[in-house]
């Protein structure tokens, strides 16, 4: 009877194990923060990235790229996106799929991760902040001391002369209308990044984009830093010049769908949300209303 009583227990207790694993668990996504440029994970970086998690109870990693503030001006975009390419893929926490928080430039550098990484886990959700998804027209404000000022005497020179796209960020998203054939021949960044180039179009970074379960695009009213500000939205100016500003839906990047934004539209996936603040200026209601949700979803 005892020995009987023993069998029936390991075999209660194995098949209580088998049951339990066949049921579907509920796990919070993990996210990543990028950060603009001149700036750094340490300090107001980490205070906002600690406020998503407590706000959303999801595990979130600022991923700094090199020496945050130095190489956010001095590291070419396509260097950085390789640098968070490599970091993810050796990250366990986000082996399942993750969500993306990014900070204006740093949206150039999540959008690489996603198109460009091979072999890299799968993004669920991507929340941009004042990102500068479709170019720059202009030079952006300096203001946060000597090194973006370095940075910004730079980019006075040629902007699309080899030397300025292999060492300052910024230039390889700098796109002036009226001279876009330049662009296209000697940027080195966003041409790739957009599917731009009719002869370069790469079928893989659309698909990857458009597995998106969603892409929310956040845009500043009072933005100061990003010239258009609609370029948050993948707004943009007319190819020959800044006499007519086009919506996202306007662009041929959208109509002709090089990189699946189209696609995502169609199918919901996209939020087109403002607020009425400068760069960046986003109130703790602000992050509730648009971030803090899409951080909350969890996989089974």
């Amino acid at each position: 009877m005892e020995k009987y009583s023993r069998r029936s227990i390991l075999l209660s207790t194995v098949v209580a194990a088998v049951l339990f694993s066949l049921i579907p668990v509920s796990i919070t996504i993990p996210f990543i923060l990028f950060h603009g440029i001149g700036d750094k994970c340490s300090g107001g970086v980490s205070n906002f990235t600690q406020l998503l998690t407590n706000l959303s109870g999801s595990p979130g990693y600022c991923l700094e790229i090199g020496n945050g503030e130095k190489d956010s001006w001095f590291m070419p975009l396509r260097k950085q996106t390789s640098v968070a390419c490599e970091k993810v893929k050796a990250m366990k926490v986000l082996s399942q799929g993750y969500n993306i928080v990014a900070e204006s430039q740093g949206n150039l550098v999540a959008r690489g991760l996603i198109e460009f990484c091979d072999n890299a886990p799968p993004v669920i959700n991507y929340i941009s902040l004042g990102g500068p998804h479709a170019g720059i027209a202009k030079i952006p404000k300096c203001n946060s001391g000597p090194i973006c000022a370095i940075g910004e005497a730079l980019l006075k020179l040629e902007v699309y002369t080899d030397f300025v796209q292999d060492h300052i960020a910024p230039s390889g998203y700098i796109k002036i209308p009226g001279e876009i054939s330049k662009y296209l021949e000697h940027s080195k960044y966003l041409p790739k990044l957009n599917n731009e180039r009719p002869d370069e179009r790469n079928s893989t970074f659309k698909d990857r984009f458009t597995n998106l379960h969603n892409l929310v695009l956040v845009m500043f009213e009072s933005d100061t830093m990003l010239i258009p500000k609609e370029t948050a939205w993948f707004g943009y100016y007319e190819d020959e010049g800044f006499d007519t500003l086009l919506s996202a839906q306007q662009t041929k990047l959208y109509r002709e769908d090089w990189i699946g934004l189209k696609a995502l539209d169609a199918a919901g996936k996209v939020k087109f949300e403002s607020v009425l603040g400068d760069h960046l200026s986003i109130s703790d209601e602000e992050v509730v209303e648009f971030v803090v949700p899409y951080l909350m979803q969890n996989c089974m």
